[in-house]
């Protein structure tokens, strides 16, 4: 699927910043038409100037990479809000700030909601974007969602090398010596697993067709989230690709998915890459009429009043960010 249509989710902030950018890039390798629009800090008025900000950056990205911008009519208070303009895309490149507060901590994050609403895959913009993606890195479980999401992968760039990367997991290795089963046993297990995965990978890879040639496996062992971040590195991909399977806000607080543990890692700017986090359920896009409806059930975003607006209920972490 190359994206016709991809939403660029912005706070103004530095990581709304590279959100905008890497939008534009993507926009301009595929030739998508690319929609800009603003969600706050929960709880936040919008900046007075957010719209013609908004318009500002339109007209720029259009004139830098000659490609078709326009800017949202509306501005979203919270990611339930943005799903008409999201129902809309095929692709949406997510730049707001991480929200820590009580609401966030059992719900989720924003754009985790976002996720499990929209199904719509959403890649989180982590890094300055100064060039298309050169590598990738696709973390696969073998499932059924497997195949659709290296096809996404290949799909995002049409020229990078993309990677295939399974992670074998100890979880039942570790059940084994703390039954003290012999070391002879656990090492015939595992070499059992081992040729499983690859038999697995070739099967996968083989799928691939003509993008085989760009297409390369690779096997680990370990924590599937700590084993694509040490891949990513040692291979120097700059987006991973994770698939995330269907969860609610409860199950994801008790059983914190793959893709969640690998945001959460800390990493320096220089070293973390971008995150494009696929729904295993996720459905291809409504069309353009759709960006203009609200969806049933929902209420319309606010409208703007002139004037200051009012005083945050509690600190902006990109403010925070922008002024360090």
């Amino acid at each position: 699927m190359s994206p016709r249509f991809i939403l660029a989710v912005t706070d103004f902030s530095n990581q709304g910043t590279h959100a905008l950018d890497r939008a534009a890039l993507l926009s301009a390798e595929h030739g998508a038409v690319l929609t800009l629009a603003w969600l706050g800090y929960p709880g936040e008025a919008p900046p007075a100037d957010a719209a013609n900000r908004l318009g500002q950056h339109a007209l720029q990205l259009s004139q830098v990479h000659g490609i078709k911008v326009r800017a949202a009519g509306r501005l979203a208070h919270t990611a339930r809000e943005l799903l008409p303009e999201v129902g809309a895309a095929d692709l949406v490149v997510w730049g707001a700030t991480r929200v820590r507060s009580l609401r966030t901590f059992f719900l989720g994050q924003p754009v985790d909601e976002l996720l499990r609403s929209a199904q719509r895959p959403v890649l989180l913009a982590r890094r300055r974007a100064e060039h298309p993606y050169r590598k990738l890195l696709v973390a696969v479980d073998f499932s059924p969602a497997s195949p659709s999401l290296v096809d996404l992968g290949c799909a995002i760039s049409k020229t990078a090398p993309v990677e295939i990367f399974h992670a074998i997991d100890t979880i039942n290795e570790r059940k084994l010596r703390q039954a003290e089963v012999p070391d002879r046993d656990i090492k015939v297990y595992r070499a059992q697993c081992l040729r499983h995965a690859q038999d697995r990978m070739v099967r996968l890879t083989d799928s691939c067709d003509t993008r085989r040639n760009r297409v390369q496996p690779a096997i680990g062992r370990g924590d599937p989230s700590l084993q694509a971040l040490v891949q990513q590195q040692r291979s120097g991909s700059d987006l991973i690709v994770v698939g995330k399977h269907p969860a609610s806000a409860f199950s994801d607080l008790m059983f914190e998915s793959v893709s969640a543990r690998i945001l959460s890692f800390p990493a320096g700017d220089d070293t973390r890459s971008d995150v494009l986090i696929v729904p295993h359920n996720w459905q291809p896009a409504l069309g353009t009429a759709a960006a203009t409806q609200p969806a049933a059930g929902q209420t319309g975003a606010r409208r703007i009043r002139a004037g200051a607006p009012k005083a945050p209920a509690g600190p902006n972490p990109a403010a925070l960010n922008a002024g360090a």
